[in-house]
């Protein structure tokens, strides 16, 4: 069987060092659409996307933790040649995330990151591995991955069935909404931060695995999502981010629209993602920002 789930949650972490400079953080805030905010005038100097984009105001957003170091194979990706795990890459789907950050990501920074297989679900017919990560530099942890991913044709073989709990839709209208196009390029783009996945750029590729054109990476979608709510919610400051989780819950394809719903209450902000091409299918479920 291509997973051996015992051996695999029993597998030593790996321990890898990475490290990261302005450049890879201005990368991934472009490759999530940074600089392109249809809100603005003039996205592309606007003061508010220039603390993306520009080196000498630039801030990190958090889920830039799920791309830091991503060339050295690292990530969610990186993890499926963990020891117990062999699974062909067109089966591989990714269904959720979450992020919590220890302190603020430095724009500059080297760190030691630790990965191991967490768990691994039965789903009957599908398997689910969580796959966690653990980065910390001299100064202590900087932040904790968890990526959920899905690999189809695996389960069957009888174990745990895992978590299953999904949160009811929101009864009254979000305080927020907008929405955020995806150039035809995006994917070209984002996949420069270190997810190579062909799916996202091969159109052969993406037909062995079911669509008949190549998606979006999840995590671009996950990147963008964060970046509105930062920007509409909490003034832009993403030092103000404690955690961050989603579900995948459907593809997107660039060229597309999302329209990002937000509610807000307390130290929490909910979010659902829908796709507004595709009668707006949701694409990001079961998401919360937590926040100061």
């Amino acid at each position: 069987m291509p997973i051996d789930a015992e051996k695999a949650v029993a597998a030593e972490p790996r321990s890898t060092r990475i490290s990261w400079d302005h450049k890879d953080v201005q990368l991934y805030h472009l490759g999530i659409g940074a600089g392109a905010d249809p809100d603005r005038a003039d996205p592309a100097t606007d003061p508010g996307e220039l603390r993306y984009t520009l080196e000498s105001r630039l801030q990190v957003l958090p889920s830039f933790a799920t791309v830091a170091g991503a060339g050295a194979g690292v990530g969610a990706v990186g993890g499926l040649s963990s020891p117990g795990i062999d699974v062909d890459l067109a089966d591989v789907l990714h269904g959720a995330q979450s992020v919590r950050v220890h302190r603020p990501i430095p724009v500059k920074g080297s760190a030691v990151q630790t990965s191991k297989v967490a768990a691994v679900y039965d789903k009957g017919k599908a398997a689910v591995l969580v796959l966690r990560t653990d980065a910390a530099d001299d100064e202590g942890p900087l932040w904790t991955s968890d990526a959920q991913i899905f690999v189809r044709g695996e389960g069957g073989f009888g174990g745990e069935r895992g978590p299953s709990e999904r949160m009811v839709h929101p009864a009254v209208a979000p305080n927020h909404i907008v929405e955020r196009p995806i150039r035809p390029d995006q994917a070209l783009l984002y996949r420069l931060s270190g997810d190579w996945n062909p799916l996202h750029a091969d159109p052969e590729f993406a037909g062995l695995a079911g669509f008949d054109r190549p998606i979006l990476h999840g995590l671009c979608t996950y990147g963008m999502t964060l970046k509105a709510v930062t920007d509409t919610v909490l003034g832009g400051d993403v030092t103000r981010i404690r955690s961050y989780r989603t579900r995948f819950t459907g593809v997107v394809f660039p060229g597309e629209t999302l329209r990002i719903e937000m509610w807000t209450g307390g130290n929490e902000v909910r979010v659902e993602v829908r796709a507004v091409e595709r009668d707006n299918a949701m694409v990001l479920g079961d998401t919360f920002v937590e926040h100061s």
